[in-house]
């Protein structure tokens, strides 16, 4: 996908028309996915599978073998770094997440993923910085609206 085609995704993520922005964030998360074709995508699939049947040994491996092959691979690190978010291995989490961001600055889930890191580590502050930056990018996301009034509170 070429840099004008994402620019006009993440500036549909701000339109007032609710389809619009779902329609751009589905072709984000496509893109994101589908980086290194078919074979990354698979890989992808696969280790969600294994997460959703309880084998997370075999979805971590998956995973570190696939960023090993592929350490560009965005979503490979994205998607460790959610493995490792729910097992409350946060700072592996944040290391994966700080990855995503510099190979894809825009990535709006792992801004969020960050945010709920800090949030978990009770660094309400950091939280309320990351998900108002995931915010900058895709300000109708209600989620992140409500972590930082809940991480607000927390202060």
């Amino acid at each position: 996908m070429d840099q004008s085609r994402i620019d006009s995704l993440l500036e549909a993520l701000r339109d007032g028309d609710p389809q619009i922005r779902e329609r751009a964030t589905q072709e984000l998360w496509h893109h994101w996915f589908c980086q290194k074709g078919t074979m990354g995508l698979q890989a992808l699939k696969r280790s969600q599978e294994l997460l959703s049947i309880g084998d997370v040994d075999l979805a971590e491996d998956l995973l570190c073998r696939l960023i090993e092959q592929f350490p560009d691979f965005a979503e490979a690190l994205n998607r460790r770094a959610v493995l490792y978010y729910t097992q409350g291995k946060l700072e592996q989490a944040i290391a994966d997440c700080e990855r995503v961001l510099e190979l894809v600055p825009y990535h709006f889930g792992a801004l969020h993923g960050l945010g709920l890191c800090y949030q978990a580590q009770g660094d309400y502050g950091q939280a309320i910085q990351l998900f108002r930056r995931a915010l900058d990018i895709q300000p109708h996301a209600l989620i992140n609206q409500r972590l930082i009034l809940e991480c607000t509170a927390q202060l």
